[in-house]
């Protein structure tokens, strides 16, 4: 192999083999590289593009990035298939398979506990969103102002009748946005504490968990507002159950997105627990 070595991620030997068409990283196939009890998923990458600089500026290249994360988990989708994968961070490389070696030796003692405590077990996510419409309620004869009702006000046009009819109008738009949000915030309430109980639920019939920080919509592209954020430790054979919990709890609540994702290697649980 030539040029740098890209590392997607490090395993146990395994016998299965890999798919005969996958690419990776740059287009390039993957190949195992081995050393003592493990093995390291790598493939070759140009200098020009990966070297401490250039990846250092290509991170701020968001369509460079989206293809390379595309070719990088496409890797570690196919590993998850045949063998547990212990996923190294995106933009991995060293410069050559001693450099590889090198890490594997280094950090053989905490790649084994950890691969023996994944053994068998893959990762799912669970999202919950509070809907747009949840928990609003509608203003219906606003025109978006105070006192802007769209109808002429009845009796003497005049100086004093209109100010007054203005001021009754905007009391009325305060105790209306008042109620809105109130009701607003009792919805998402009751959106979060469904998403608590979902959460326990799930995680009684998971090995390990772990809460994330709720993603901005923005970043996201995702509608409504995310309340839980979470992945699951599932043994392999047990997926099936968890999926059917999430499934069951789709419909319990109006104005609840549930979203469920994976199995994906375990990501979230490749670290010591926080």
């Amino acid at each position: 192999m030539t040029g740098l070595r890209y590392v997607y991620a490090v395993c146990r030997p395994f016998g299965a083999a890999l798919q005969s068409q996958l690419t990776g990283v740059a287009g390039a196939p993957p190949k195992l590289l081995h050393h003592g009890g493990l093995v390291a998923v790598v493939s070759s990458v140009p200098e020009h593009d990966f070297a401490e600089e250039a990846l250092r500026a290509h991170l701020e290249d968001l369509d460079w990035l989206t293809a390379t994360a595309r070719g990088h988990q496409g890797v570690i989708d196919a590993l998850t298939t045949v063998t547990t994968p212990l996923p190294l961070r995106l933009g991995t490389v060293f410069r050559d398979d001693s450099g590889v070696r090198t890490m594997l030796e280094a950090r053989e003692g905490d790649f084994l506990r950890t691969l023996d405590r994944l053994a068998g077990r893959v990762e799912w996510g669970v999202k919950v969103y509070a809907e747009p419409a949840a928990g609003e309620s509608g203003e219906p004869g606003e025109s978006g102002r105070p006192g802007e009702s769209g109808e002429s006000p009845r009796g003497p046009d005049t100086e004093n009748g209109r100010a007054a009819a203005k001021a009754m109008s905007g009391r009325d738009y305060l105790r209306r946005r008042s109620r809105s949000v109130k009701d607003r915030e009792t919805g998402l309430r009751k959106v979060e504490e469904f998403a608590d109980r979902l959460h326990e639920r799930l995680a009684a019939h998971a090995e390990d968990s772990r809460l994330h920080a709720p993603q901005s919509a923005q970043l996201s592209g995702a509608s409504g507002r995310n309340v839980l954020n979470a992945a699951y430790l599932v043994p392999r054979g047990q997926s099936e159950e968890f999926v059917e919990i999430v499934d069951r709890t789709k419909d319990e609540m109006p104005g609840v997105r549930v979203e469920l994702t994976g199995p994906w290697a375990a990501y979230s649980f490749a670290g010591e627990k926080p």
